[in-house]
């Protein structure tokens, strides 16, 4: 039932950052708890809802887990949290390590009782440096990792965010990548271990690898950048009834596209007779393409560049990308009955394997939901349950609510 089939993850994570990571893993077939404050993870209140704590957010990140609501401040909530590292593979968190520490869920607190876990933190910088102790948000690392001002630069000159979660997400996918290979090296050598993934670090790497350029060199040859990047003319062509987004990107692919749109004399203009020259005149050439496009419909475009082979796509919106051919004909947007909320539109998981079925075993869960079964498999009973309950340590939800 997957290629994680097996492994237990205690999931401590909130908002998106690390729900996103979890959910991937318990897409790959991991068995994710999810253990949720008394308030619940924030992105339930996200979105329009049909019940209150299911909003949109939280469901499209938190399928295929199970929630359980501790308070871990209360000693019974945590001695709860530890029987479940106890028996877990990993542990992923993604609030400050001195925070964890506060509630003594440390690595230090918790690798005595299970030295073969997997501690993996995903947070806002790395513990060796001064900004250790910092909160950190996507915004946040967005503009300290310069993709506002590469925004500004090819914009009004105003600052500007990316309109997506986009830090969060790739933290997420590069903690799913740093839990599985230490999972491996685990198998390897019986060995679990502290595992920290940093949002600045691993932003900084991220978008310097594109525009780090000359900085490279030190000396400095230029100031940075990737030219092509920051080309005012890089956005999605405008047509002549819409938009079209294409890539004129090869040698092969500009003289097939030249001579399919009736631009020969460009063929022997230096400025575009080959990779190297295109790239030292790319605003040059951007510009060029622009006027180009402009001349035809969008419909005539898909069909003269699906003709010549050159990489084109037709631009979409939020709306229009649901009736996309493929993502239809892959049923990538399947609509689905949950339980409580009803019917909603979910989304496949991309990857696929040749001999490990990846399919949704769960739905995002109400706040709470599997605490009982969670419970009565780490060896609670009835009773030890029902005292959890009285006392406050554990919330369980309300019996016809969502």
């Amino acid at each position: 039932m997957g290629p994680l089939a097996g492994v237990k993850i205690v999931d401590m994570t909130s908002v998106l950052m690390g729900p996103y990571a979890t959910q991937m893993l318990g897409d790959y077939g991991a068995d994710v708890i999810k253990i949720e404050s008394p308030e619940g993870d924030v992105t339930r209140q996200i979105g329009p809802t049909r019940h209150p704590g299911m909003g949109p957010v939280f469901l499209n990140a938190n399928r295929n887990k199970r929630s359980i609501c501790l308070d871990l401040k209360h000693a019974s909530g945590r001695d709860a949290a530890l029987r479940l590292i106890a028996g877990a593979d990993v542990l992923v968190y993604n609030v400050r390590p001195q925070a964890m520490a506060r509630l003594r869920l440390g690595y230090d607190d918790v690798a005595p009782i299970n030295p073969r876990l997997i501690y993996a933190g995903v947070f806002g910088f790395g513990q060796d440096g001064p900004y250790a102790a910092k909160p950190a948000y996507d915004d946040l690392i967005q503009g300290a990792t310069a993709l506002p001002a590469l925004n500004a630069r090819v914009g009004d000159g105003t600052p500007r965010y990316v309109p997506n979660a986009l830090v969060d997400r790739i933290v997420g996918l590069t903690a799913v990548g740093a839990i599985c290979a230490s999972l491996v090296h685990r198998d390897r050598t019986g060995k679990g271990q502290r595992l920290d993934i940093p949002m600045f670090e691993t932003m900084a790497s991220f978008v310097m690898g594109d525009h780090m350029g000359g900085l490279t060199y030190d000396p400095p040859l230029d100031r940075g950048g990737y030219a092509r990047h920051l080309s005012p003319d890089r956005r999605p062509y405008q047509t002549a009834d819409g938009y079209i987004c294409a890539m004129v990107y090869n040698d092969k692919q500009w003289l097939s596209f030249l001579r399919a749109v009736g631009r020969d004399d460009l063929l022997a203009d230096e400025r575009y007779t080959s990779f190297a020259r295109r790239a030292v005149n790319i605003d040059v050439v951007y510009a060029e393409l622009a006027r180009i496009f402009l001349t035809r419909t969008t419909d005539e475009w898909t069909a003269l560049l699906d003709a010549a082979d050159v990489p084109a796509m037709r631009m979409h919106d939020l709306e229009s990308i649901l009736d996309d051919p493929h993502l239809v004909a892959t049923d990538f947007f399947p609509v689905v009955s949950h339980p409580t909320e009803g019917p909603i539109r979910d989304m496949k998981v991309s990857a696929t394997w040749s001999d490990t079925k990846v399919e949704r075993q769960r739905f995002a869960p109400r706040l709470g939901e599997q605490g009982a079964e969670v419970l009565r498999e780490a060896g609670y009973s009835a009773s030890d349950i029902a005292e959890l309950v009285g006392c406050g340590a554990l919330k369980m939800p309300v019996a016809g609510k969502a």
